[in-house]
């Protein structure tokens, strides 16, 4: 009788990819099932100062004090 052994596929979440903008790219369209998410604007928030990153999957994504990238 043979075995099967299943990897499963490590978890990683959106504060854990590193700071580039190709990081976020890449996670992003492994999150969407392969489909390339792609950069559409960037803009300085004025309140904030943070660059805003608005991307083809219809969210904004930016980072924190950390470096961290999260929603808008």
């Amino acid at each position: 009788m043979s075995s099967a052994f299943v990897r499963e596929s490590e978890e990683q979440w959106l504060h854990d990819v590193g700071p580039g903008i190709h990081a976020l790219i890449l996670y992003l369209t492994r999150e969407n099932n392969g489909v390339r998410v792609y950069e559409k604007q960037t803009y300085t928030d004025a309140a904030s100062g943070r660059e805003i990153h608005v991307m083809s999957n219809g969210l904004s994504y930016a980072k924190d004090a950390e470096s961290k990238w999260y929603i808008v």
